[in-house]
């Protein structure tokens, strides 16, 4: 099985680097359970040499795109520092990208090269994960392309992607199971210690609010639940507050947000707890009554569906100590 690591401009060398590594061990994992290794791992771009991260590393590809006419996988790693910048530098991989995928070609990124996989087209109407960092934009400029949220791992048509940073191993581990069976991902995971079937980014996400719209009213409600979030407050409050009926409200929240009125409420108090349990040595209990929550089993359902832990999960992975 052919698997083309493609080198883009302003790449992330840690994410370059991971699934060169992953296939090429994977060959000796196979040699050592008796069977044949089946990966030939190379690096493709556009360039025979191609810096990543602000020129301090270079990379010498094995093939450039004019000489690389069919793939079985193709990887891109994730991007570095100005989106938009990265992506023009990278025009000529989207035209690449597209040719191989419609030559039978199968394509995956890695956490950020979500952006230039979107470049491409090949994700509309799809589902497709990144960084959460840049879910907001990603939104934004993809609206074409269902991103899922908190979400590490998809797959649909032969386009897969991956959440955030790290997590970037967890679909290399996906891809390789697939490709060989569970035994030789396993080994893997145990050689490269991952966590194989890690599958949400959630616990790691930091909830900052949707604000880069142009709503000024909403913004204020936004506002207003962010400084009160430890008080009850109703969406009949805020649709008064800033003097529009309820549906009207509702609606135009969602729409600046992308949350709900009550999903932004619970994320913004998730959001409070988990820096409660790091910042202290408080228990569950103490936290929820801090963010006014009085049924543990509520708190306790809310704090999963969000965060994807439990609270005491959190607290035990997180709290200060000493």
């Amino acid at each position: 099985m052919n698997i083309s690591v493609l080198v883009p401009e302003q790449a992330v060398i840690e994410a370059i680097s991971p699934p060169y590594r992953l296939f090429i061990s994977a060959n000796d994992f196979l040699r050592a359970m008796g069977r044949e290794p089946i990966f030939t791992v190379e690096f493709v771009g556009l360039q025979k040499s191609v810096t990543a991260q602000d020129g301090e590393y270079e990379i010498k590809v094995h093939r450039q795109f004019s000489e690389q006419k069919a793939t079985d996988l193709v990887i891109i790693p994730a991007l570095y520092g100005d989106i938009q910048k990265a992506i023009e530098k990278n025009e000529a991989a989207v035209d690449w990208l597209k040719s191989m995928y419609r030559s039978g070609t199968e394509i995956a990124s890695l956490c950020i090269g979500a952006f230039l996989l979107a470049e491409t087209g090949l994700a509309n109407g799809k589902k497709c994960s990144t960084h959460w960092a840049y879910a907001d934009l990603f939104r934004q400029r993809y609206p074409q392309i269902e991103l899922l949220d908190g979400v590490i791992i998809s797959d649909e048509d032969g386009v897969y992607s991956s959440g955030g940073a790290n997590s970037l191993w967890n679909l290399l581990l996906y891809l390789l199971e697939k490709y060989t069976d569970r035994d030789v991902a396993i080994m893997a995971a145990k050689f490269f210690a991952i966590d194989i079937d890690r599958f949400d980014q959630s616990m790691f996400t930091i909830f900052n609010g949707q604000k880069n719209h142009n709503d000024s009213e909403i913004l204020k409600a936004q506002e207003l639940i962010e400084s009160k979030f430890n008080e009850k407050i109703t969406v009949n409050e805020l649709a008064e507050y800033i003097a529009v009926n309820r549906r009207t409200f509702e609606r135009r929240f969602k729409n600046a947000t992308n949350n709900t009125v009550v999903e932004y409420l619970q994320r913004v108090r998730v959001e409070a707890a988990k820096r409660f349990f790091e910042a202290s040595r408080k228990n569950v209990n103490e936290v929820m009554y801090e963010l006014g929550y009085s049924d543990t089993k509520a708190f306790r359902e809310v704090f999963k569906k969000v965060a994807g832990i439990t609270p005491l999960e959190y607290r035990n992975k997180y709290a200060k100590v000493g």
